[in-house]
């Protein structure tokens, strides 16, 4: 009896290194079937869910008050139009990366009812309205552009028509940043949406996945004229107490997308001098939350899974034998560790957007 047990035991170790091997093999770092699932399900209820809402909406006059599903039949869920969007990003991500999601018939429906052709000519028109040009600028428009970039060339016939369907909101957000950065002349640092490099980071994806050569040609100027002479960044000052995102690495994060690898190690060395030692500590040491009921302080999980996400990119640009990727990689590795089991909390203040920087952080590179 013992042996059979011992056998029953071998054989399930090895389906689940097997299933880890598969995983692996398929371009899919540490996110699982069953978190796939998990998060899938979250933003099923949060981009269907339209109260509680925080619609940042500026109201032109009495013909303005609306209800948000009428000012965004496509985004309206999830209490706030950027974490709909990204929700949106999220649930299109998990169905390429698992086809056969259980989840997957549903959130195939949904996609259908949000993004229609008539529901995303709502959306793209309410950014010509007056005073609505810099609504959600730049992280609702970030992460539009990064939902355009995940639908490009995806040989799948509803992501195909979601995509067709998407192209009038994109065109409307490129033009906003074709607009607005010649004009932009100091960059915004904060740890929040308005983060500049954070707006330029999934705009230059988004713009060198479909060849838009113009915003990417705009995108690198900009950001060479607004962080290639930083050196020394305050880093010891973070974490501010609603932050999401760092500063630094955020920063540093659009910076390795922008320098060749020599330029940037360079860069690197000068704009966070320590990083070798994981200093500054406070930058290294994952985020502490205390009420994950409360709207902004729960922002700092999703810091610790952008902080994560940031160091795993940062340091698959270094050399392979350069000291920082050794800290990096471990500090992505407890700042993942510290957020991941806190993305379901059973409260919606983050329950409706962590899941979508957790798939973010779980879809880049692992460094050892």
């Amino acid at each position: 009896m013992r042996s059979v047990i011992i056998t029953l035991f071998s054989i399930i170790i090895y389906l689940l290194l097997l299933a880890d091997s598969t995983q692996a093999a398929e371009g899919r770092p540490g996110l699982s079937r069953n978190q796939a699932s998990s998060f899938a399900r979250l933003a099923l209820k949060g981009i269907q869910k339209e109260y509680p809402n925080k619609p940042g909406h500026v109201i032109n006059g009495p013909g303005d008050v609306k209800c948000p599903r009428a000012l965004h039949p496509a985004f309206y869920g999830s209490f706030d139009w950027h974490s709909s969007v990204h929700g949106h990003w999220m649930l299109v991500r998990l169905l390429k990366t698992f086809p056969d999601l259980a989840e997957g018939k549903e959130v195939r429906s949904v996609l259908n009812k949000h993004l229609t052709a008539e529901n995303i000519r709502v959306e793209a028109d309410y950014f010509a309205q007056p005073n609505h040009r810099c609504f959600e600028r730049t992280y609702g428009w970030a992460w539009l552009l990064k939902l355009a970039e995940e639908l490009h060339g995806w040989d799948d016939p509803d992501g195909e028509n979601w995509s067709e369907n998407l192209r009038p909101l994109v065109d409307a957000i490129v033009a906003g940043y074709l607009d607005y950065f010649p004009k932009q002349t100091y960059p915004i640092r904060t740890g929040v949406h308005p983060n500049t490099a954070f707006g330029l980071a999934f705009a230059l994806d988004y713009a060198r996945a479909t060849g838009n050569k113009t915003l990417a040609g705009l995108i690198e100027r900009r950001s060479r004229d607004y962080f290639l002479r930083d050196a020394e960044v305050p880093a010891a000052w973070e974490p501010d107490g609603t932050d999401f995102f760092s500063p630094s690495l955020i920063e540093a994060d659009l910076m390795r997308r922008i320098l060749p690898p020599d330029e940037y190690s360079v860069w690197l060395r000068l704009f966070l001098p320590r990083i070798e030692r994981g200093e500054p500590k406070s930058l290294f040491t994952p985020a502490v939350v205390t009420d994950r009921s409360d709207p902004l302080l729960v922002h700092l999980d999703g810091l610790n899974l952008s902080r994560a996400w940031c160091m795993r990119c940062v340091a698959a640009a270094l050399p392979v034998d350069d000291p920082a990727r050794k800290a990096l990689a471990a500090s992505a590795a407890r700042h993942a560790a510290a957020a991941l089991e806190h993305v379901a909390s059973g409260d919606y203040a983050g329950e409706h957007w962590l899941a979508s920087f957790a798939v973010y952080m779980l879809s880049t590179p692992e460094v050892e």
